[in-house]
């Protein structure tokens, strides 16, 4: 699933072609809101800030009463725009974000069909900027190429809540939120790590992504940080796949004929762990343990029944888009987000990538994707 790359990190299979960010930029004022720990998502955060019911055990005080966000308030129409959704992930973002505005009866969503080809894309936001739309939400097929764009859209008085692949100039977007690539590679890491740092000598090998991604970089890098700290575990085979179920499948059996023995799998992307299971079986192999990323249902299901290799899988959210919409409706009705002091909603949004395992699958399944 290949992601654009700018200065976030991100993923999806049309989700390629980016501006590269480097590891010190990870904590830039850009993107210096994380909203990670046992969150889900900034999806659920927000869910959190805007919907305050109080417990069925508790009676509601004064803090617990239900946010002034939930309640009707000045019509808001949200003009949305990504790249084609020829991806499980990125088809989760277009559906997450008309389920978000299905919620609020003071919102209309205007959302263009979706393009992976920048000049097409260029064109439908154009549209909804000569639409007068209240807020744009743009998940742009190329962030560099639509920077002009944005900066138009901003300059023309409409917000803009850029999603995951960032534009190369801030002034192009009023608040960017989008995952964190490094922050995938770096919990892979740390998981196989702990589950391997009893053994003496383990090999890890890793299915990346598009190597010209600056994504799959980010992903690489955060794993090879994280495996820093397990002298035990050495990295050991290595093939960059296309995040499809083809690609998967064809590079999995490369590396499974290259490497008769290992301990450990990552692969970045579950759409492409499709085939890389398909390898696995056709292989026979059950003699080592794997992590995929992104957070599909197909993935969570087999961690779940636990019948195979596949034990955990790092999350890489599509429901930033409902985040988004939440965002976007804050802006355009001049408002911060419930659960901040401030009255303007943050700069920028950044999600946590939680690791899933068999343990906490059934809090995160409501959030995957097929």
């Amino acid at each position: 699933m290949p992601r654009n790359s700018f200065l976030p990190r991100n993923g999806s299979a049309s989700r390629n072609t980016s501006a590269p960010q480097s590891s010190a930029d990870r904590g830039s004022t850009r993107r210096g809101i994380l909203f990670g720990g046992a969150a889900v998502s900034a999806a659920a955060v927000l869910t959190a800030c805007t919907s305050n019911e109080p417990s069925k055990k508790e009676a509601p005080a004064a803090g617990n009463q239900p946010a002034a966000d939930d309640k009707p308030g000045k019509k808001v129409t949200i003009g949305f725009a990504g790249p084609q959704a020829d991806h499980g992930w990125l088809n989760a973002i277009n559906e997450n974000a008309r389920e978000r505005a299905k919620k609020y009866s003071d919102v209309t969503l205007d959302i263009t069909e979706g393009s992976n080809d920048t000049a097409a894309q260029i064109g439908q936001i154009q549209t909804l900027i000569n639409k007068k739309v209240d807020v744009l939400v743009i998940l742009p097929t190329d962030g560099k190429a639509l920077t002009a764009i944005g900066l138009q859209a901003m300059k023309a008085g409409i917000p803009v809540i850029n999603l995951d692949r960032v534009f190369a100039d801030p002034q192009a977007y009023r608040c960017w939120i989008g995952g964190d690539n490094y922050g995938m590679g770096l919990n892979a890491g740390r998981f196989i790590g702990e589950k391997l740092k009893g053994k003496a000598q383990a090999k890890v090998i890793e299915l990346a992504g598009v190597d010209s991604l600056e994504l799959t970089k980010q992903r690489s890098a955060g794993f090879k940080e994280a495996l820093k700290s397990y002298p035990n575990v050495q990295l050991v085979g290595r093939q960059a796949a296309e995040f499809t179920v083809e690609s998967g499948q064809a590079k999995m059996a490369q590396l499974l004929q290259a490497n008769p023995q290992f301990d450990a799998l990552w692969n970045h992307d579950d759409d492409q762990g499709v085939g890389a299971l398909r390898a696995i079986e056709q292989a026979g192999r059950k003699d080592f343990l794997m992590v995929g990323g992104a957070g599909a249902k197909s993935a969570m299901d087999a961690i779940k029944a636990d019948t195979g290799v596949l034990k955990a899988t790092v999350l890489y959210p599509p429901t930033m888009s409902a985040s988004a919409i939440d965002l976007a409706r804050a802006l355009g009705q001049t408002k911060g987000i419930g659960g901040m002091a401030e009255l303007e909603i943050p700069s920028s949004i950044t999600l946590y990538s939680a690791v899933v395992t068999k343990e906490n699958v059934d809090d995160y399944l409501p959030q995957s994707f097929t």
